[in-house]
């Protein structure tokens, strides 16, 4: 952390964020290791995060500009940098801080290419984060999802907690032959046991589909709208904000067949 000013100006990115523990709860359902790294792409469009493991699992948190208050973006290229995911999580939540301001500004890249996080709106108060960032590494594979037939398989899931034993699991199901896969019981964990119990809690359930040589795509929406409040930027006493989702994605390889 660094009390230090950044000049704004010269900035590829300068955002803004209304509702820290949001984010916070999108990039926990995507951290299985405490030494995690990540790669950030920066887009007119809005933000990636992308982490993966022994090119056998990659997931990626898209946070499209829509979620932003803010978000202005200036460069030509699309940016990229490598950073630890879990120190970012543990900075943002520092900033999420029960009964304050949770409106935070983002910027990228500060004057050694650090990624600067502070208070936006407080009066009473500053918060200053500089995060270090390093040369991405490369993505060792391509996703490239691709549905297996004119009918790929894939269903709803609807997570819910131990206590629901009377909800149905599946909210839909489509299949239009019997496919067979297997997948390593870690990888497959990872994709849904970090989620946050407030996600869980919200319930807009997960999908998941077996594309083409059995690559897995699960799918999960996290709500990064604000608690309703009292706000300065609320034009009236019945101002709502429309919902504003996190897009987060999971790719599984399959495990390789054994003709022996």
């Amino acid at each position: 952390m660094s009390s230090a000013a950044t000049d704004s100006g010269a900035a590829d990115l300068v955002c803004q964020l209304d509702n820290v523990q949001g984010i916070v709860d999108a990039l926990s359902s995507v951290r299985w290791s405490r030494k995690q790294d990540a790669v950030v792409e920066l887009s007119e469009h809005g933000i990636v995060l992308i982490v993966e493991d022994t090119g056998c699992l990659q997931a990626k948190v898209y946070l499209q500009k829509e979620l932003f208050v803010h978000y202005e973006y200036t460069a030509e290229a699309r940016p990229r940098f490598g950073v630890n995911l879990s120190l970012l999580i543990d900075v943002l939540n520092t900033f999420a801080v029960p009964g304050l301001s949770n409106s935070i500004e983002l910027s990228y890249p500060g004057a050694d290419m650090q990624l600067v996080l502070k208070c936006a709106d407080s009066l009473e108060f500053c918060m200053y984060a500089e995060i270090r960032t390093k040369i991405p590494d490369t993505i060792s594979w391509d996703y490239n999802f691709e549905p297996a037939g004119a009918t790929p398989l894939n269903f709803t899931v609807k997570i819910d907690f131990m206590y629901y034993v009377n909800t149905d699991i599946l909210a839909a199901f489509n299949c239009d032959r019997r496919v067979s896969h297997r997948y390593k019981y870690k990888f497959l964990s990872a994709t849904t046991s970090n989620l946050p119990s407030s996600v869980i809690k919200d319930n807009r359930g997960s999908k998941l589909t077996v594309g083409r040589g059995g690559m897995l795509k699960v799918q999960h929406l996290v709500s990064v709208a604000r608690p309703f409040q009292s706000h300065p930027l609320n034009n009236s006493a019945g101002y709502q904000q429309p919902s504003r989702i996190a897009y987060i994605e999971f790719f599984l390889k399959p495990e390789e067949e054994d003709d022996n």
